[in-house]
């Protein structure tokens, strides 16, 4: 009974399914267009989809964060930074792919959002 009581106030935010990137071929559709922009952390790609909302793909190889509570960690921040940004009218129709460049420190988490949020701009203002 107090279970149900307390999560009728918690807000849960979630990215729709349709907001997420699945098929091999459309990864590699977007990174073969070559609209990208790197940062310190993050390579970013994007593509113009044309479906009236944006899509999100990310890659966080076990190449360099090999623990899955680690990669979990890093995809939870990356969306949620998607996720917040996506309504804006500069993300609409463009599907991006975020690919982890090197490893992240748990004391770097801001600094991959900020830097998230800051390199989609930066490719929206050259290519959108």
């Amino acid at each position: 009974m107090v279970k149900n009581f307390i999560f009728r106030f918690v807000e849960i935010h979630t990215l729709p399914r349709n907001c997420r990137l699945h098929k091999a071929t459309e990864f590699a559709a977007i990174i073969n267009l070559k609209y990208q922009v790197s940062g310190d952390l993050i390579q970013i790609y994007m593509k113009p989809n044309g479906l009236g909302y944006a899509r999100l793909g990310l890659i966080v190889s076990k190449k360099f964060e090999r623990h899955a509570v680690k990669r979990n960690r890093i995809k939870r921040i990356l969306r949620e930074t998607f996720r917040r940004n996506r309504l804006n009218d500069e993300t609409n129709e463009i599907d991006w792919v975020i690919r982890l460049r090197r490893s992240v420190a748990r004391n770097e988490s801001i600094k991959l959002a900020t830097e998230t949020q800051l390199l989609m701009h930066q490719l929206q203002q050259c290519h959108g």
